[in-house]
């Protein structure tokens, strides 16, 4: 019987033939037709002042702290319950990254934790929108509005998403998405940066361009360009822009799919939430999630570990997530909770959290992932 894995990269339209247009024209780096296309999608779907393509989110959320000003002394408050990338983008600005505690409901970050963490030194909060459904960001813009913080959206897992009817990317002063290959809409490796505050656009294009005024210069308003501040070579190649923009032309049907494919496990584990065996995601009703993914929280960790080597064993990959950051060798290094203290609720939820294999293809296979699940939920 063949392996079921996790998550699987998957073609959806035209990434064959625009593939073919990139070798034939000869433009394999960055700025070509296929970015601008892309770019212009982006900024259709969000309104936004400015979206600019990013090798990896990982390059986003260092653009975006970049254009913050965040640096040593300062310090940003995010999710412990989140990928490294987000407290790297902190720490390689000199800042120190400081884990506040998730909502026990939604996994997002809660703000009454980040209102706790926040210091003289806040000068910004990253909210990350965990498995698609975006985080309480009235709560959070209020808070940072009290505190004349920035805030950094970590959209990287909802594109698409909706919170109170605005899309997810929208939210914040900045945004980040993630095309990673585990992604709803990929490209293998590749971002987004959504620029939200109109004055922060001509700094934006010119981090995103090695700091330098090239955009000008092949605008025709300047006879050369030159270095004008800080930045770094952000931008992907042209044949990663063909990919993706095959896959931006799809992504309202790509959502849709997964969004059925959640559902269905959904329901499919219902019964076993009201027998006490497993908790299910909670979806606010004032959002929309993306169906970036499907998770479920045992009731111990032993029986999170049981229940991954059992679908292991029948050739189901089920991986927990997240490590809490606060916890590792890198975030005791370079960050801190609030008064130096425990998360409770972040160190409960990721010890319990699996997720089960989602991606558009699964949905022929997806009776043996749950069945197999539910009978190993039986037995605890």
């Amino acid at each position: 019987m063949a392996s079921i894995q996790f998550s699987r990269a998957e073609t959806c339209g035209n990434e064959t033939a625009y593939l073919a247009d990139v070798l034939a024209g000869g433009q394999f780096a960055s700025h070509g037709p296929f970015s601008q296309r892309c770019t212009a999608w982006l900024n259709s779907a969000f309104g936004a002042p400015a979206s600019l393509l990013t090798q990896s989110a990982t390059a986003g959320l260092e653009l975006a702290t970049l254009l913050t000003g965040v640096g040593p002394g300062d310090e940003v408050v995010l999710p412990s319950f989140t990928f490294v990338g987000c407290a790297n983008a902190i720490a390689l600005r000199g800042a120190t990254p400081v884990f506040a505690d998730v909502d026990p409901q939604t996994l997002n970050l809660d703000p009454a934790s980040v209102e706790a963490a926040i210091t003289p030194a806040t000068r910004a909060i990253m909210a990350v929108h965990y498995a698609g459904v975006p985080c309480a960001m009235d709560e959070i813009n209020a808070v940072a509005r009290r505190f004349g913080l920035w805030v950094i959206e970590d959209a990287a897992q909802a594109f698409l998403s909706q919170y109170r009817g605005r899309p997810a990317g929208t939210l914040g002063d900045l945004a980040v998405f993630s095309f990673h290959g585990t992604k709803n809409v990929t490209c293998g490796e590749g971002g987004a940066l959504l620029v939200n505050r109109p004055e922060l656009v001509d700094q934006a294009d010119s981090a995103h361009r090695n700091g330098t005024d090239k955009t000008a210069f092949e605008g025709g308003q300047r006879a050369m360009y030159t270095w004008m501040g800080l930045g770094s070579s952000f931008a992907p190649s042209e044949i990663s822009a063909a990919v993706l923009l095959a896959q931006l032309e799809r992504a309202r049907a790509i959502t849709e799919q997964r969004r059925m494919l959640w559902e269905r496990y959904h329901q499919a584990f219902a019964a076993a939430e009201r027998a006490g065996r497993v908790r299910r995601p909670v979806v606010p009703d004032d959002t929309m999630h993306n169906g970036h993914l499907y998770y479920l929280l045992t009731p111990t960790e032993a029986a999170r570990d049981n229940f991954i080597a059992g679908m292991r064993r029948a050739g189901i990959v089920t991986p927990f997530h997240y490590v809490p950051l606060h916890t590792a060798p890198g975030g005791r290094t370079y960050g801190r909770t609030a008064d130096s203290g425990p998360l409770p609720r972040t160190e409960h939820v990721a010890s319990r959290l699996v997720r089960l294999p989602l991606w558009r293809g699964v949905a022929e296979i997806q009776n043996r992932v749950i069945e197999t699940g539910l009978d190993l939920l039986e037995r605890f």
